[in-house]
């Protein structure tokens, strides 16, 4: 599967305009065809990471979702969740497989308070049916309670940009190497600072970055230090 995956990346990334024949342009605007997904699994940075990092995914976001409140944020929530909206390539990746990512690393059964809680939020009906299909699957292999929900998506609120690619901003010169700034719109748009936003803690793996580096424009002492970082953590897990 992931060699199927990493070869559709690999077309995708030859048909977008952001890459140029030297590789000096780095991959922040991937042209390509997407669908959207959204997930409420516990607190927001980590499936950030973990999804920024999957082949397939094109960018990423995270915010508030679920509820009524107009124009939550992280200090007024209301009655929102946190959650991560993804914009995927169906032809690298499936919805199924982002569910089983979603299913996979995080806890169903933990009874959260409502910002942290479990939720598939669909955006079309074969999503609402592919949804309530693995909740089905996945209570048979829980003795507690599932408490994940399926429903409708209906608005997304961006976060605060301190909580966009969290991880990628505790490394201020490699931010600066590749031009996203605190208050910069690509925080939430860009291709590359959702990768790295995984692969510095260690997502995706170092075999993958390195198939991957130089297709992301990344070379010289952005590429080194960036590697450096997935060597030292991959293995290690999500952390929020």
């Amino acid at each position: 599967m992931l060699s199927s995956i990493r070869e559709a990346v690999t077309s995708s990334v030859r048909g977008s305009s952001s890459v140029r024949s030297n590789m000096s342009t780095y991959l922040h605007n991937l042209d390509v065809p997407t669908k959207k997904a959204t997930f409420g699994m516990a607190c927001f940075w980590a499936p950030d990471a973990l999804f920024g990092a999957t082949l397939g995914v094109v960018r990423t976001r995270v915010g508030y979702c679920g509820g009524t409140k107009n124009n939550p944020t992280y200090r007024s929530l209301g009655d929102h969740t946190e959650a991560i909206d993804i914009d995927y390539d169906p032809n690298v990746i499936t919805y199924s497989q982002l569910l089983e990512l979603f299913w996979q690393n995080h806890d169903p059964t933990a009874r959260n308070k409502l910002q942290y809680t479990s939720i598939i939020f669909y955006h079309d009906e074969d999503q609402k049916e592919a949804a309530d299909k693995t909740l089905k699957d996945q209570q048979k292999r829980h003795k507690a309670s599932i408490v994940t929900k399926v429903i409708p998506f209906k608005e997304f609120f961006d976060a605060e940009d301190y909580h966009q690619k969290y991880r990628l901003q505790q490394h201020p010169w490699l931010c600066s190497e590749i031009g996203v700034g605190k208050t910069s719109p690509l925080l939430k748009s860009s291709h590359l600072a959702a990768r790295l936003n995984g692969y510095i803690i260690g997502q995706g793996g170092v075999a993958q970055f390195n198939k991957e580096a130089e297709q992301l424009g990344l070379e010289g002492q952005v590429r080194d230090y960036v590697r450096k970082l997935v060597e030292e953590n991959e293995g290690n897990g999500l952390i929020c």
